[in-house]
């Protein structure tokens, strides 16, 4: 099931977030997060008028997706950058490709043009994921982050949605 998300969701939402802080390198971010403060980013997201998307099984998180304003500037409207991440024992099941394609179906009826995702490279799970849902490779940025003793590049994919006007 895919849902949107809620603040009462953020305390499973941090537990596989965290996860991903402290064994890996596909975030940036070196310091857990709390409950309160994903409470606080899902509210963020929801407040802009973007969605914030939770998968369940059996009232369990198993994944979420979630969009986020690009740049701020006004010419940046129709531009969003996603997040994904699935929790670890849910891999392999098609669930990101699942997350995805609900998100980027209401990022189209929200009538957001293009979808930009920042990735860690070497990833070959988002690399595939991307893949299957014809996103395309538009830049890479060596050794721009600092994780785990090591220098770490970036990749930006990006998605064109059906056209838009104003």
């Amino acid at each position: 099931m895919i849902r949107e998300a809620s603040n009462e969701d953020s305390a499973e939402i941090a537990s596989i977030y965290n996860f991903y802080v402290a064994h890996t390198s596909v975030t940036f971010e070196e310091e857990p997060v709390s409950p309160a403060q994903f409470a606080q980013r899902i509210e963020a997201v929801l407040d802009n008028g973007l969605p914030w998307l939770v998968s369940a099984e059996n009232r369990t998180i198993t994944g979420y997706a979630y969009a986020t304003t690009f740049k701020p500037r006004t010419a940046y409207r129709f531009s969003v950058e996603s997040t994904i991440y699935v929790a670890p024992h849910s891999q392999g099941k098609g669930l990101g490709v699942a997350l995805y394609e609900a998100l980027l179906q209401k990022l189209n009826q929200a009538g957001i043009r293009n979808v930009i995702d920042c990735i860690t490279l070497p990833n070959p799970a988002s690399v595939a994921l991307y893949e299957k849902i014809n996103m395309q490779k538009v830049g890479h940025f060596p050794a721009v982050g600092f994780k785990f003793g090591q220098w770490l590049d970036v990749g930006y994919w990006q998605l064109q949605l059906s056209q838009v006007s104003d």
